[in-house]
């Protein structure tokens, strides 16, 4: 049986999801060799080493010279790769894995607002009731600590307010080119600006630390900042940038189960009852419906 275009979009976001689940894992086990610029540096330059073989085997370096993506393209990067991934791994310094990835779910309000109030993309009522159980679960989750906000929890939700406006622009560059080039621009210039970053804040590494973490780092860049995000892409060009969220809202489960198996952090019970309004979101989200992806 062939796949629908709206189907297709979802399984590539619930593929990118699963796979985003451990990002935040892997990136604490990384800090404890280097620095949370380190890690994000040397894991971007992994995910550039990834899309310029991807471009390779697709035969598609002659998008590079597509000029007329450049804009969205830096802006995208502006957004994701700079903004929102420093703001991130600061963030995981400081917080943990589970609240990391729960925080980001705020993301839906912001896309919400970005793309149904003032871009006019449309979701029908089950849909936008769907996000709503999505986000319920996200706070039921993070109500036991709205009194004591830490600075991590606060970076992280920081992070939350751009990737919205990135992948506004990350949709309509991929109507011009490829996601492997949007990919490859994004994580070439993004690595230049965190090298540059590295330089001035003088971080430095140790060539055992490098070696102790570069089987993480590796997976990081290519799987994580690498394979999920042209799933990403690929699957915003399908449905809804606002429902991609909230489908990607399996992932803080799936993070909160992976920190319990890697991390030793046993999920509480706020966390297990937000598990019953998340189940009904992805149900309500994974209905068929007239939808927009304008």
């Amino acid at each position: 049986m062939k796949l629908t275009k709206e189907r297709q979009g979802e399984a590539f976001i619930f593929i990118e999801a699963s796979l985003w689940a451990l990002f935040p894992i892997l990136t604490i086990i990384s800090y404890n060799k280097v620095s949370p610029l380190i890690s994000l540096g040397i894991s971007t330059i992994f995910a550039t080493v990834f899309f310029a073989i991807v471009l390779t085997v697709k035969k598609k370096w002659h998008e590079i010279t597509n000029t007329s993506a450049f804009k969205d393209i830096l802006l995208t990067t502006l957004f994701i790769g700079i903004f929102y991934y420093l703001l991130y791994f600061f963030g995981l310094q400081y917080t943990s894995a589970g609240n990391a990835s729960i925080i980001t779910k705020i993301e839906i309000f912001f896309s919400y607002l970005l793309f149904n109030i003032w871009k006019k993309d449309n979701l029908p009522p089950k849909h936008i009731a769907g996000a709503v159980l999505m986000v319920i679960g996200a706070l039921i989750v993070l109500y036991p600590n709205l009194h004591v906000f830490k600075l991590g929890d606060l970076l992280i939700l920081a992070a939350a307010f751009f990737p919205p406006f990135g992948n506004f622009f990350a949709r309509r560059a991929r109507e011009k080119v490829s996601s492997e080039t949007i990919m490859f621009y994004r994580s070439i210039i993004s690595s230049a600006v965190i090298f540059l970053l590295i330089f001035i804040f003088k971080n430095t590494f140790s060539y055992s630390d490098l070696k102790d973490s570069f089987i993480v780092l590796l997976i990081i860049g290519v799987f994580l900042l690498g394979l999920s995000k042209i799933l990403w892409i690929e699957g915003i060009m399908r449905i809804s940038v606002v429902k991609a969220n909230a489908l990607g809202s399996i992932s803080p489960l799936l993070t909160l189960l992976f920190a319990w198996i890697f991390l030793r952090d046993i999920p509480t019970h706020w966390q297990l009852l937000s598990l019953i309004p998340i189940f009904f979101g992805i149900i309500l989200l994974g209905m068929n419906g007239k939808e927009s992806t304008s």
